[in-house]
Parts: C-alpha cells; structure tokens; sequence
C-alpha cells in the first residue's frame, strides 16, 4: 500500500550539477548527499533532509517542467524570499489560495517549485 511520496525526481541538462548545488543547497538549504555509485555514473544529484528528498537527474533531450513542480512547506518564506530575491532568482507570488502564503520560483533549469508558508 502507498504510505508517502519516497522522493521527488526533477531532470536537468547534463553538466548542471553545480547550479543544481548553488540553488538546491546553498540556496533552499538542502544537504546533498551521494549517489551510489551505480547512479553517480549517470549525472545528477540528490538532496535530502529527513523525509525530504529531491533528486535531480540528467535527462539528454531536457525539457523544464513549467506546470509540474514539487511543493516544499517552508517554515520562514519571508526569510527564503529574501534569500532568493537577494540572489537575482524572479520570485511569483501567488494568492490565489485565501489564507495560504505562497510563490513560485524556478530552479536555474526553469523547473517550476512551489514554496508554501507554514
């Protein structure tokens, strides 16, 4: 039976790996942590934090998802806003849910992400 979403997988370019690190990590704040080995031959980079897991990997005819995109509570948004706002990354918000704080970035590949307040 399903129980939870294991990880969310998003495609990027190949030779991408350091901007996916620059926002991925150093931005949002998730750790990466290393493929195995099997896996690391293929590109790509994984994130995780408890049960949060975003795992990038090289598609060779890449398309950005620009409608599907993974959604990540975010604990302070006004800190994460600035953050990115600070880092040249174009920030949407959006208000079309009442009572729920949220925008949409995207990540340097053009992957759409949705980042709600908690």
């Amino acid at each position: 039976m399903l129980q939870a979403i294991h990880h969310v997988q998003l495609a990027m370019p190949e030779g991408g790996e350091d901007l996916a690190r620059g926002f991925y990590s150093a931005l949002l704040g998730l750790p990466e942590v290393a493929k195995p080995p099997r896996l690391a031959a293929r590109g790509g980079c994984w994130f995780e934090t408890g049960a949060l897991r975003v795992h990038l990997g090289v598609e060779g005819d890449f398309r950005p998802a620009r409608k599907a995109h993974p959604a990540f509570a975010v604990t302070d948004l006004p800190a994460l806003v600035a953050r990115l706002e600070a880092a040249d990354v174009a920030v949407l918000p959006d208000d079309a849910i009442p009572g729920v704080a949220r925008v949409y970035v995207a990540d340097p590949f053009g992957n759409r992400i949705e980042l709600i307040g908690t």
